[in-house]
């Protein structure tokens, strides 16, 4: 088990019916299942291919009735509402998309590749109340990064323009793999404004990369 999965395996909360969509291997419905915090889970791929991996790996718990198998695009295939929903390993646009086809979950965790700000903003419009919000980081030489979210539906919660961007619990407590983060993205930044651009182009980079710094210097402080 990867660190990543590790982590996301610890912020999963128990439940009744478990939706673990992208399931890939299955690792993370496994955990569930073996350990007790959901009674029965669907795991759902929209490749057939995929979800065999997930399928073989699930054997002895689908054989006993506790996890179901569905071919689908997102959640369109499940029969019945789940109380906790997983969605690991995809860009922020497709989480969004998937979630939006129906009722928010009553608990959901989100791993977005990418695009985590419109994931952010999608929760917040439908009245989900965040409560967890982080960067963290896999690998020792090369680091990933990753950002997670795990809530419920309702709570109307409220953040400020910058925890929207960056992530409530980054900006209030923030870790060394988001420092870590932080520091790589303003490296990147100064690299591209070596090269020829537009002046409007070239002020949206500075801003950024300003931005970027305060936020170092405001963690450091805190760290």
């Amino acid at each position: 088990m990867t660190e990543r999965i590790r982590k996301i395996c610890a912020l999963l909360p128990a439940a009744r019916v478990f939706a673990d969509i992208g399931c890939d291997h299955g690792y993370m419905t496994e955990y569930m299942l073996a350990s007790g915090r959901c009674e029965r889970a669907y795991i759902s791929d929209i490749s057939p291919k995929s979800l065999q991996k997930a399928k073989t790996l699930l054997a002895p718990y689908i054989a006993a009735g506790k996890c179901i198998p569905v071919v689908a695009d997102g959640l369109s295939g499940i029969p019945e509402p789940c109380d906790l929903v997983l969605i690991a390993g995809m860009g922020g646009e497709e989480i969004v998309k998937i979630l939006s086809l129906g009722p928010l979950p009553e608990k959901f965790v989100l791993q977005p590749m990418k695009n985590t700000p419109k994931v952010r903003e999608y929760l917040l419009s439908q009245g989900a109340k965040i409560e967890c919000d982080l960067t963290f980081s896999e690998g020792a030489e090369k680091k990933k990064y990753y950002d997670i979210l795990k809530g419920t539906s309702c709570g109307e919660d409220e953040y400020s323009p910058m925890e929207r961007k960056y992530g409530r619990d980054n900006l209030r407590g923030a870790s060394e793999a988001f420092l870590q983060k932080m520091q790589e993205e303003r490296e990147k930044l100064a690299f591209r404004m070596q090269r020829k651009m537009q002046p409007q182009s070239r002020r949206r980079l500075l801003e950024e990369y300003e931005e970027i710094g305060e936020i170092i210097d405001e963690i450091k402080r805190n760290l």
